[in-house]
């Protein structure tokens, strides 16, 4: 299949929209299908995804803005790919959005979106670019410009999307990972021992080894199956390498047992290795473990960027993670891939993304970040006016003018420890904010750009400034609440982090479409800030 654009733009003059009576077209006009076909459907860049296709001539491939602008419009109202392929054939409103109304037949079979996102997952897989992830962002930052953003103030916030998949015991990890194998090698017409394995083919048998067993013989039910892993394990040993079955069962044994002398036993939290990355179920490999504010979480957790402006917010980038990646990861993540702004950028975030690190980062592209607040211990004001030297490895004076007798510094802790005269710090109107270590002849204290970044952050709290930008960061929060009530990002028909990753891009996607048409009617309601100038 060959690539070739989309050509049919525009209405024609046989189109069949010319057939609709006044009434119908004032209802179009009306509907949300005249902004997503005037204002999303032309910002769709096909050209990226002509790598997907073959440089030879053959039959050309579907559309790839009907494609992507059909994925949007499922997200937007939690349709399957048949109802979208269907309401594409019968509702006129989905071939006006999408500009298929001069086509003879509707462009979309049943197999169109998933095969394009089969392309889209290898390639991905093959040269790690996400072709879908850029269109997303890229066409955000097109509604932004649409609404009239222009993102030198924003926002972020994360947030954890559960995978689809049940909270397994390890008796039932255990399980599911040897009858996988087991089916597989009765598909595969494998010789194995069917008086002993056969009844994992029963698909009947996990509820009688699962539920319907006495609580008191669960020793003897994990013995069998550790001992059943162990025949396996010497029945696939070096054949099954490249099996998807085995390589699952194999990861399991691994995280979950250990051989001890000539047994196998269930590995425990003193053997080590039991972290947040071991595999939650075989049915999505990829989800990760995560306890938070005393909550369980397994699957990934969403970075989102939100820009703001006094016509509303737009999310104009997200981070899709395994979601024990911390925020801190993911912002300095964010940081290294923006380009240094032209003209400086507020981008406000919670504590739990700030350090000195991405500080300094997001200060060197131009980037003011302001953490409404920070992790960690106090830290007194006045350490805010301890001067340094260029790179920081030398403190030059003391809030009180003082310059210091000697100055060391560690370069792992990155910490300057300075000595001054003793008469300056007893005699100091800053002794008791300061709180130096004071000796017969000296006085020591121990400062780094660490402690002078927060200070500095203490002191801009009192400022009205810093308030009006607490108040703007509060708005994101609705952001995830939005994405798992109104999207079901919680409850996504995908499993493995790069197909959850494409189906939450669409419905940042839908959610964004649902800002602009807001916009477009005049419904949406926008808190007013000076700091947006």
């Amino acid at each position: 299949m060959s690539f070739r654009p989309n050509q049919t733009q525009q209405i024609s003059f046989c189109d069949t929209f010319w057939g609709l009576t006044d009434r119908e077209k004032k209802a179009l006009d009306h509907s949300w299908a005249k902004v997503f076909a005037e204002e999303i459907f032309p910002n769709i860049n096909e050209k990226p995804f002509s790598v997907l296709y073959s440089k030879k001539a053959s039959r050309p491939n579907t559309p790839v803005n009907v494609i992507v602008g059909a994925l949007i419009i499922k997200e937007l109202f939690g349709i399957s790919d048949d109802e979208v392929v269907e309401n594409l054939m019968l509702d006129f409103r989905y071939q006006y959005a999408l500009h298929t109304t001069s086509f003879e037949e509707q462009p979309l079979s049943d197999k169109s979106l998933s095969r394009f996102r089969i392309r889209c997952y290898d390639y991905e897989t093959t040269h790690g670019v996400d072709l879908y992830h850029e269109c997303i962002e890229n066409l955000s930052a097109a509604i932004a410009r649409l609404m009239k953003i222009d993102g030198r103030v924003r926002r972020m916030d994360s947030t954890m999307i559960e995978a689809n998949i049940r909270k397994l015991s390890r008796m039932e990890l255990l399980y599911t990972c040897i009858a996988k194998l087991v089916k597989y090698l009765d598909k595969a017409g494998a010789s194995f021992d069917r008086e002993r394995f056969g009844h994992y083919l029963d698909p009947d048998d996990y509820n009688k080894v699962i539920y319907h067993s006495r609580n008191d013989d669960a020793d003897k039910r994990m013995l069998t199956l550790l001992a059943d892993a162990d025949e396996l394990t010497e029945l696939c040993r070096g054949g099954y390498d490249d099996v998807t079955e085995y390589q699952l069962f194999s990861r399991c044994m691994s995280e979950q047992t250990v051989v001890d002398g000539d047994s196998r036993r269930l590995r425990t939290r003193e053997d080590g290795g039991m972290d947040s990355n071991i595999m939650q179920s075989p049915a999505d490999p990829d989800a990760t473990f995560r306890l938070k504010a005393g909550k369980e979480h397994r699957g990934y957790v969403s970075n989102l960027e939100e820009s703001v402006g006094s016509n509303g917010s737009v999310i104009t980038g997200y981070q899709f993670e395994k979601n024990n990646v911390s925020d801190g990861a993911m912002l300095k993540k964010y940081l290294e891939n923006i380009e240094p702004q032209a003209e400086k950028m507020i981008l406000t975030v919670d504590g739990a993304y700030a350090s000195a690190e991405n500080i300094a980062l997001a200060a060197s592209k131009n980037i003011e970040l302001v953490p409404t607040d920070l992790a960690g211990r106090e830290t007194a004001p006045i350490m805010a006016d301890f001067k340094f030297n260029e790179d920081f490895t030398r403190v030059t004076e003391c809030p009180a003018g003082h310059a210091p007798k000697s100055c060391s510094y560690n370069k792992t802790t990155e910490q300057c420890h300075v000595s001054f005269d003793r008469n300056y710090c007893v005699n100091c109107p800053f002794q008791d904010q300061c709180k130096p270590k004071i000796f017969k002849r000296v006085a020591k204290k121990t400062v780094s750009r660490k402690s002078v970044a927060r200070a500095e952050y203490i002191k801009s709290k009192d400022t009205e400034r810093f308030k009006l930008i607490t108040r703007l960061r509060n708005g994101i929060e609705t952001v995830p609440s939005m994405l798992k009530n109104r999207y079901e990002a919680n409850h996504m028909p995908a499993r493995g982090i790069q197909r959850c990753k494409f189906c939450f891009g669409g419905k940042i996607g839908a959610l964004n479409f649902r800002k602009l048409f807001r916009f477009r009617n005049g419904t949406g309601n926008y808190a007013q800030n000076p700091i947006l100038g």
